[in-house]
Parts: structure tokens; sequence; C-alpha cells
């Protein structure tokens, strides 16, 4: 009996995404139809015009189609299930998927949560409930990223030491570079985190507030140490790295996505050395006969282009939560594993707020940005300036752990 997946927020799918919403469902959905054994039978969004075209997109019988999820879970009653909507609705409604007893797994899109205690929350309640709990980190299923951890595992470059990223914000694209930091430091547990930061400029992304510029560092117990910096101006983020990670060895130094130049490389005592990947570190590149192949197929009634084109990076990580599910295995993104990129920004932002080191685990539940953004506005203070820090009254501290 095939397994039945549903997709809450489907958004509407547009050639022009941005900071309001990426349609992510609509990356989702083929992932599921590509599998044997699995069917896409329901969806739900509240906007019914949204969840209708996504149904027609899709094959969805309108009878599953749903503006309210938790009657699509009754309905339904999908084994799996993907959570698409905006970071602040992940949580209530994959504690609400859980306690339903309904899905088997659930597949929700990243960032974790808006809050600390949130992200928490999430993997208790589906460790509770016997539900398995994923993230959306389908980077770390991108050639360029499994080769440089086998670079690493190798020995090329010596004992890692040193991971360097810069990134437009820690929370919603540094999530990614956060799950790769501690992919390839092979988990260790980070002891500190320090960071500086400015809010001043409002910088929000699906709803959420971001800073508009940072620098973070960390450091782990196996003695890694890490720094990332962020914003979009001159020098900033990925202009100030020159890629988009970097790995230093004692022997030597692994980059990834070169401005201009490849997505992997590396050296050791000599020159760089350029890894043939045939994928950028955001998606496959196929070469011209596939995609050739795949123009004719689309063009005949009876072809079907995915055929000829490799999987995308989202499509590789949802097969590995259905076949986690099969095998009885946690998933390589699993919501025990993805607490580890979603303590960081949280970490940076309480470093900011208390103006000094911060040792892990974060021992709070709220969100220090917005604690910080909330003790700006209250002072007056909310028309803009450089801002290093928040006052660290009582007051504040309550609100950065409510």
């Amino acid at each position: 009996m095939a397994m039945r997946a549903a997709v809450i927020g489907t958004g509407a799918d547009t050639d022009e995404p941005d900071r309001t919403g990426y349609a992510m469902a609509y990356r989702h959905a083929p992932g599921y139809q590509r599998l044997d054994g699995v069917e896409l039978v329901a969806c739900a969004d509240i906007v019914r015009e949204n969840a209708e075209s996504f149904a027609q997109s899709f094959g969805i019988r309108p009878e599953h189609v749903y503006e309210d999820y938790e009657a699509m879970l009754a309905g339904a009653e999908p084994d799996l299930v993907s959570v698409c909507v905006p970071p602040a609705l992940h949580a209530q409604i994959v504690v609400d998927c859980a306690e339903s007893g309904v899905p088997l797994a659930i597949h929700c899109e990243k960032p974790m949560a808006t809050t600390w205690g949130d992200c928490r929350r999430m993997v208790e309640v589906c460790d509770r409930e016997g539900v398995q709990l994923s993230i959306n980190h389908q980077r770390r299923f991108g050639a360029p990223f499994t080769r440089a951890k086998s670079l690493l595992d190798d020995g090329t470059v010596g004992d890692l030491e040193r991971i360097e990223f810069g990134e437009v914000n820690l929370f919603d694209a540094g999530t990614h570079q956060f799950d790769l930091a501690g992919y390839f430091a092979d988990w260790s547990p980070v002891e500190w985190v320090l960071a500086g930061a400015d809010f001043s400029e409002e910088n929000e992304w699906f709803g959420t507030r971001n800073e508009s510029q940072g620098l973070a560092q960390w450091y782990t117990e196996s003695g890694v140490r890490g720094i990332a910096s962020t914003g979009e101006g001159p020098g900033m983020g990925p202009e100030f790295t020159g890629c988009y990670m970097r790995l230093i060895g004692e022997d030597g130094a692994i980059e990834l996505g070169v401005e201009g130049g490849p997505p992997l490389r590396y050296r050791t005592d000599g020159g760089w050395n350029a890894v043939d990947t045939d994928e950028s570190i955001h998606r496959p590149q196929p070469g011209k006969l596939r995609v050739g192949l795949g123009k004719v197929a689309e063009r005949s009634p009876f072809g079907d282009k995915r055929a000829f084109l490799p999987t995308s990076f989202v499509e590789r990580a949802i097969e590995d939560v259905v076949d986690a599910l099969r095998e009885d295995r946690e998933p390589a993104t699993s919501g025990d594993r993805s607490l580890y990129a979603a303590e960081l920004p949280f970490a940076s932002w309480e470093s900011v707020r208390r103006r000094g080191r911060v040792a892990l685990p974060l021992e709070i539940d709220g969100n220090p940005l917005e604690a910080l953004v909330e003790s700006q506005e209250r002072d007056g203070e909310g028309d803009g300036g450089e801002t290093t820090g928040a006052e660290t009254d009582d007051q504040t501290a309550t609100s950065a752990n409510e």
C-alpha cells in the first residue's frame, strides 16, 4: 500500500519568488511524486485559490483540497506531511500534526521556528508522539557539500580547525551554513558563541525579523572554531569571505561556492584544485544533452522531462525522509540534528543582548532579536542609528525568555 503524502501551505507559484514567499510546496511535491510507493493525495492553504491551483498542478483530487490543515489531516489521513508555511507558524502546525495521531512523519521547511523554545518543543512533542520530524536543510544532499565532507574525512587538508562563511543573515539564510558547519565538524557540540549585530534597519524575511549586519564566532568541544559575517552591503556577508563557505584544516583549505569560480576547490601546499561536481551549491547543473532530451520529452504527450533531469536537493532530502521512515532510522536532517543549526542564530542574538560571550546549551525560550527590537522601540530608539546591544535590566531579560 502506497504511503500518502500531503502539503500544508501551498503558497502561490511564481517565477519571481521574493522574501514574502518562495512557494516551497512546489519544490516538495515533485519529491514525493517521483518516489515509488508514495502518492501525493492532499493539500491545504488558507487561501483556497492557492490550494486549488497547487492541486491542479500535481493531480490532487478536488475533495482533498482544504483551507484548514486539521480538516485535511482528518479527511485525507496522510502518512507524511510537508509543512511549507512561514517560519512563525512552523511550531504550532508541527505540534498539532504530531498530536493528531495521523502522520507518521513531518518534513518542515527551514528555519525551524522563530523562538528557541518552540524549536525544542517541536522535537519534544514529535519524540513523545513517535512521529519522525525532519527539517529541510536540503543543501546537505548537494554534491559540492558531500564531496567536501569526503575530502575532510579522507584527511586531504588535515584535521578541521576553522569554518568561515558569509551570508545575508544568520537566521533565515544562515541556518543552512550552521547546519553544514555541524555536518563538517561531525556535530561536535558548541561550547560558546560571541557575536555583534546591527538591527536598527528593519530586515524582514518571510514575516520574521533578521539582523541587517552581524559577525558571529563559535567554538566546539573538538576545537573547531567558526566565524560568520552577515549583511548585504559592500564588503559584508558573502563579499567578506569571497565564497559561500571555507573549511580550514591543519594542512590546507577547502572552499565552496567561490565567487566567479568553481563550486568546490581545495589546496594543500600548492595551488587550488577544482573538483568537478556537476552541481552548484544551490542545484544540479545538467549537461546540454540531458537538458535537450528533457525539452523533447516535455513536448511529447507521453514524455516526462523529469526523467532526464537530475534530482533537486529538496527531492533528495524528501527521499531520505521516506527511506528513513521505511527503514526505521533517523533521517539525515532529523529534528534532533536540526537543533544544532537552530540554536546558533539565537545564541548569537543572545550574545548581542548580553553584550558578551554565551555558553551553550542556550538557556532561554524566546527570540533575543525580538527582545532587542522591543527594547529599542520602548526606549524610543527605533528610528535608526547603530546598535550594539540592549539594556540588561530585568524587563529585557524577561522578554528574552518568554
